[in-house]
């Protein structure tokens, strides 16, 4: 039978590739597919040609939902039995839904993400996996390494939300995307959260996708970067696992308040402390509920997290060499403990 598929893209601001986007997706062989596109507030004029693509339907909620948001009323629409999510600037090749759900549809398998590609320079990798650094720092796995190192398929300890497929009962069942976190480390959450039920999160190479990547640093980014990584330890590693790394994530603190001042964006640091405590009431309710739902403990999870951050997307903080030491010796020793 032909797989259904259900295909989320969100939409938002100036996106130049939004409708090739869609279109790549509508063009995809070897599924039934159907496209329900989130206008988060696209500023562009492809919006009145995309609502009239056989297969697409467009939400608008009252206000920008956010990534996180914006995924959940799309799949909220959902009527395949597979999710696809997608970024309004990426390109999936005709065949790469199909390799994505069938890996997907596995059993013991949670989702499955492709093998994302520079637009420009498709021989060069975007992401093949996101590392997931115990402090819980998070970047582009293989980075700007030729795609022909990656050619195997693996299991990775996160999936990047560019694109990724994952059945739809599934996502169902662990409630999505939260709301709270808007934007970023979603993906990385929801990828712990399959690792904590035994489920694999798989990087499928032959699915390949074409994505216009760009990164870049500002206040709001920087403050939910940081906001949602602490949110991240604090509601999915078990209390034992805090107790143990507690020193090396308060001198993570220490240096990140660093970083932040010395690029002139502490305010957005300090903003992120403000919200986990006004928010303190949602984060042990969320903590209880990520808790109680796993059935793998975090020290058989020990293998998917590194010791090491070394992001070739993005440049690394200063003193990242010494950082870098201390993390590794102190793991050494933390994970005998877990």
């Amino acid at each position: 039978m032909t797989p259904t598929v259900t295909a989320v893209v969100l939409a938002y601001g100036p996106e130049p590739w939004f409708e090739d986007a869609v279109r790549a997706v509508l063009a995809s062989t070897g599924v039934s597919l159907d496209v329900v596109v989130v206008d988060n507030g696209y500023t562009g004029d492809a919006i009145d040609r995309v609502k009239a693509l056989p297969g697409t339907r467009v939400l608008t909620p009252a206000e920008n939902t956010g990534y996180a948001g914006g995924t959940g009323l799309g799949a909220a629409e959902a009527t395949g039995e597979y999710l696809l999510f997608v970024n309004s600037d990426a390109f999936v090749a005709p065949d790469a839904v199909a390799r994505l759900v069938a890996v997907a549809g596995e059993p013991g398998v949670g989702l499955a993400m492709g093998s994302i590609r520079l637009a420009d320079r498709p021989e060069l990798l975007n992401t093949a996996g996101n590392p997931i650094h115990y402090v819980g720092l998070v970047w582009s796995g293989g980075y700007g390494e030729p795609a022909d190192r990656y050619t195997v398929r693996r299991r990775v300890p996160a999936g990047s939300g560019c694109c990724f497929a994952i059945r739809r009962a599934l996502w169902e069942s662990l409630g999505g995307f939260p709301a709270e976190y808007f934007a970023y480390h979603e993906d990385t959450e929801l990828s712990l959260r399959l690792h904590q039920r035994g489920l694999a999160v798989e990087y499928v190479p032959d699915a390949v996708v074409r994505h216009h990547y760009q990164f870049s640093r500002n206040d709001l980014k920087n403050y939910l970067l940081e906001r949602n990584r602490l949110v991240l330890l604090l509601t999915a590693y078990q209390a034992r696992t805090l107790a143990v790394l507690a020193p090396m994530l308060a001198l993570t603190e220490a240096g990140m308040l660093a970083t932040a001042t010395l690029g002139g964006w502490w305010r957005a640091k300090l903003r992120g402390y403000r919200w986990l405590w006004r928010h303190r009431a949602w984060i042990r309710a969320r903590r209880a509920r990520l808790q109680r739902e796993r059935t793998v403990p975090d020290r058989a999870l020990v293998p998917l997290l590194t010791s090491r951050f070394d992001p070739s997307n993005v440049e690394a903080p200063r003193g990242v060499r010494v950082f870098n030491a201390v993390a590794g010796a102190y793991w050494s020793l933390a994970r005998r403990l877990l």
